[in-house]
């Protein structure tokens, strides 16, 4: 699944925490908040959040993702307990965790990877763990004559960023944040999202929005021209990104999920910034009404679900 990533290149060390994931971030529930939603918060848990939607007007689901699971007996208890007994769970946690499987969760997605990149304070030492490849091309957009701006993102639904991003979703049959609630972020979060632009001239050649949450960032959305891959934009922004979010004490930097079959030049891209892969733990449903009774069925697929097995979704 991973055959083109270099030798060095390893499980991430860095242990997620409270703050660690933009989906649990305090950052993230102000801005749901802001949107009129009302997420559940367990307190006793670490203020994880739990994601409250109605499918077809009639299916309540609860949703609770990229949180780590250190107990998850007292998880699936606890949001019983917060009156969600007859409510489908959807759990996506942050690490792998199979002992969801002994208490009557059921595997849907084999664990997928991210790239999770450690910011260095030390310029050098960030330059260092570069892959040769992505040097060479962060050389070759530093000799062009792009000029790079840095701003907070505007309130603008019809920016061109966001209508670059939404043909490509078209194009590639995937879906991201609505518009809305990515401007909602910006706003109810002032200064946490960075828009970083490249221009040749006046023409806007690539972009990268960047989503501050606490100590860490996420790579949220991007976007190159033909004419922006050939100057090395892309590479020259994100390189501006890293020490910018550096500079300003961010710890790590989440660049999303490695597809290496879907967008292999993306996962190249990724891993070649010096991240290291950093595996989730998958995605599981939990039905209390059927609770143990689908216990034997979990552990069936259990295996699919642990740390040492590959899986991408």
């Amino acid at each position: 699944m991973f055959d083109f990533i270099p030798a060095e290149t390893a499980q991430t060390s860095i242990q997620p925490g409270r703050h660690d994931t933009l989906p649990q971030s305090e950052e993230f529930l102000r801005a749901l908040r802001a949107t009129g939603q009302d997420p559940l918060v367990l307190e006793r848990m670490n203020n994880t959040t739990v994601l409250r939607q109605r499918f077809w007007g009639r299916i309540d689901v609860a949703m609770v993702n990229r949180a780590t699971v250190h107990k998850p007996l007292r998880l699936l208890e606890m949001l019983q307990e917060e009156g969600l007994r007859r409510t489908p769970v959807i759990l996506s946690p942050e690490t792998p965790t199979p002992e969801l499987a002994r208490h009557g969760a059921v595997p849907l997605m084999g664990p997928a990877s991210v790239a999770r990149l450690n910011l260095a304070p030390c310029p050098d030492a960030r330059r260092a763990a570069l892959h040769q490849k992505w040097r060479n091309q962060l050389r070759h957009g530093e000799s062009q004559s792009l000029r790079l701006t840095r701003q907070n993102m505007p309130v603008d639904p019809t920016h061109w960023l966001f209508a670059a991003d939404q043909a490509k979703q078209t194009e590639r049959g995937y879906r991201s944040w609505p518009v809305g609630l990515t401007l909602t972020y910006a706003q109810a979060n002032p200064g946490t999202a960075k828009l970083f632009q490249a221009f040749e001239g006046k023409e806007p050649v690539a972009a990268i929005l960047v989503l501050r949450h606490g100590q860490h960032a996420t790579y949220h959305l991007s976007h190159s021209s033909d004419r922006g891959k050939q100057l090395s934009a892309h590479n020259l922004l994100m390189w501006e990104a890293m020490s910018w979010l550096s500079a300003q004490g961010c710890k790590t930097l989440d660049l999303g999920v490695i597809n290496t079959e879907d967008a292999p030049g993306l996962a190249r891209f990724k891993l070649g910034t010096g991240a290291d892969l950093h595996r989730l733990g998958g995605t599981w449903i939990y039905w209390p009404p059927m609770g143990r009774l689908l216990a034997p069925l979990a552990r069936l697929d259990r295996r699919m679900m642990t740390a040492g097995t590959a899986g991408q979704i």
